[in-house]
């Protein structure tokens, strides 16, 4: 990957919106020179998708999310691979890692209730024949994400631990 491929994608990590004349002029090229490497960088499939990050606490969205740990058996021939494809295929699977340590695969959700993500692991998860156990784990709140901090207004208010 050449330099300026690698300076676009940091630009565009921190700032997807940014423009190529901005792009341009930040790197010192073109207008032309900075929209053909981004198109060529997501032709490619260095550049999957440009998302914003949303701050859930201030939208009206009430979205459950959850990780899951998963342990599987590796299939022959495919190893994790060919699990890992049939999970991602889930519209529920926002994210999904292959991990190193005392689980194999960390599985991502959102849902709409605790119900529906305990189903989503009984019914769909659980079911797969390589899949040996699970482990799942409730997001209370979000601090950091993608490297934006997640807060509103000068300081980050606490979780009420009284009911």
């Amino acid at each position: 990957m050449k330099g300026i491929e690698k300076d676009i994608i940091a630009l565009l990590q921190e700032d997807s919106r940014i423009s190529c004349d901005r792009l341009a002029a930040m790197l010192g090229v073109s207008r032309e020179e900075a929209e053909a490497t981004v198109k060529q960088l997501e032709d490619s499939g260095a550049i999957v998708k440009y998302t914003a990050i949303v701050n859930g606490d201030l939208t009206d969205d009430e979205v459950v999310e959850a990780l899951i740990e998963v342990k599987v058996t590796p299939q022959r021939g495919a190893g994790f691979d060919a699990i890992a494809q049939e999970i991602a295929e889930h519209d529920e699977v926002k994210n999904l890692y292959l991990m190193s340590g005392g689980y194999d695969l960390a599985v991502i959700v959102e849902c709409k209730s605790l119900k529906s993500v305990s189903r989503f692991v009984s019914e769909r998860i659980s079911t797969y024949e390589s899949v040996l156990s699970t482990a799942t784990h409730f997001i209370l709140k979000k601090y950091k994400v993608e490297g934006a901090l997640m807060k509103k207004g000068e300081g980050m208010d606490r979780l009420s631990v009284q009911p």
